[in-house]
Order: C-alpha cells, then sequence, then structure tokens
C-alpha cells in the first residue's frame, strides 16, 4: 500500500514516546529525501531501474574489481552518469540534481578514479592487461 508523505507523518507522529524524538524527526527526513531524489531518478518509470541499470553495465565486465578503491570510484561515476543519460533519455531535469550536476559528479569521480590508479599499491592485484604486460 502506497502512503502519501503526510500520512507517513502522521503514523510516525502517532508511534508513542518510546523512542527518540529525533529518531522520528530523522526518518521523515529520509522518506522525504528519499522521494525527491526518487522522483528525479524514475521520472515515474522504475523505482530502482538506476540500480537496475547500472548492476547490467557493470556484469558486463567480468573481472574488474569492483571492490577496490578505483572500482568503488568507477562505480560511483557510472550510477551519476547512468542518472545523467536516463534524464536526457527521458527530457526532463530533476527538480533535486539535474543533468548539469550528474555529470559535474562524473568528473568529480573520474579524478578520483585516476588518482586512486596512480597512487595503487604495487601489491594490488593488478588488472588481467597489466598482468599480461607484465609477463
Amino acid at each position: 500500500m502506497a502512503w502519501t508523505l503526510a500520512e507517513l507523518e502522521k503514523m510516525l507522529k502517532n508511534t508513542g514516546n518510546y523512542g527518540h524524538p529525533l529518531f522520528t524527526e530523522m526518518t521523515y527526513e529520509e522518506l522525504a529525501l528519499h522521494a525527491a531524489k526518487n522522483k528525479d531518478y524514475t521520472k515515474g518509470g522504475d523505482p530502482l531501474g538506476n540500480f537496475n541499470r547500472v548492476s547490467a553495465i557493470k556484469s558486463l565486465y567480468p573481472g574488474f574489481p569492483w571492490d577496490s578503491p578505483v572500482g568503488v570510484a568507477l562505480g560511483y561515476a557510472l550510477k551519476q552518469l547512468d542518472a545523467g543519460f536516463w534524464m536526457i533519455a527521458k527530457g526532463y531535469e530533476g527538480e533535486v540534481e539535474n543533468v548539469d550536476t550528474r555529470l559535474r559528479d562524473v568528473h568529480v569521480y573520474f579524478k578520483i578514479a585516476r588518482i586512486l590508479w596512480r597512487e595503487r599499491p604495487q601489491s594490488c592485484k593488478p588488472c588481467p592487461s597489466e598482468a599480461s604486460e607484465r609477463a
């Protein structure tokens, strides 16, 4: 069942005085933020579409070190890039973040990935192409 934010706020306020008052306030803020960001991400489509699309792209690169610092930075960039692609494809600008802010974040994550790649410890497992170059 889907509730409006006003209905959820009323339910949260009527749960009694058993928890910390800020917990309820923070929960409401998170619900509102999730709703606003999800509106930006989906434009009425699948609420988990960004995660499904990015995971599908990641599956194209078996052996890629997604669990490494550079992999994390590139994964974050990919999520932002997908959000920008989705907004452009659907012809809208988000209210919380827009195409420009998404693409700006991609720049930041790519720079971080470049730094992490350059400064990776030499003991790190190399990429398959790097390993073949050393052989």
